[in-house]
């Protein structure tokens, strides 16, 4: 049957259908990219949650801050400055588990957030986890060419060591 077709049309035929899918696939690509915020576009009103949320960290009271951070980020879930600060007053509160989940979060919608590599490596040191917190660490000193402060400090926190209180509970679980 095809032979009897005319060339141009008997080529139509044969790739129409590849065109029109692969026409189909970029307008699927491209429609959900489209739909997507690039991180310079975090909701203002998140940020402002989060400045919201540090005073009252840096005043104490860090039940007030986790509450306006759990806000932002119901507001904006893509914001990195909120998940960092959650880690910060998770760790203030001695909870470093719950702040390495944090910072791990920020760490997911950038892996290269060196204010969540350093939180994270510090409450890595806290853990115990040296090793872990040396990844960081390393990670920052790649990333931060000219050597910056976050770097300076999470040395030196890896340098003192696991705290005493840190590696006494490890001593008391084991037992």
């Amino acid at each position: 049957m095809l032979a009897s077709l005319p060339r141009p049309l008997e080529m139509f035929m044969r790739y129409s259908s590849l065109a029109a899918a692969a026409a189909l696939v970029l307008v699927t690509v491209s429609t959900s990219l489209h739909g997507q915020r690039p991180d310079d576009q975090i909701d203002p009103r998140s940020m402002q949650l989060v400045a919201s949320a540090k005073a009252a960290a840096a005043a104490g009271n860090l039940d007030g801050a986790t509450d306006t951070l759990e806000t932002a980020l119901a507001v904006d879930p893509r914001n990195r400055a909120a998940f960092v600060a959650l880690g910060d007053v998770s760790q203030a509160r001695g909870l470093s588990g719950k702040a390495i989940r944090y910072y791990r979060e920020a760490l997911e919608l950038d892996p290269n957030d060196i204010a969540a590599l350093k939180g994270q490596g510090e409450a890595l040191v806290t853990k115990g986890a040296i090793e872990r917190a040396r990844q960081n660490l390393a990670k920052i000193r790649r990333l931060c060419t000219k050597g910056c402060p976050e770097a300076t400090q999470l040395a030196a926190l890896i340098a003192r060591g696991v705290p005493v209180v840190a590696s006494q509970n490890a001593k008391s679980t084991k037992e």
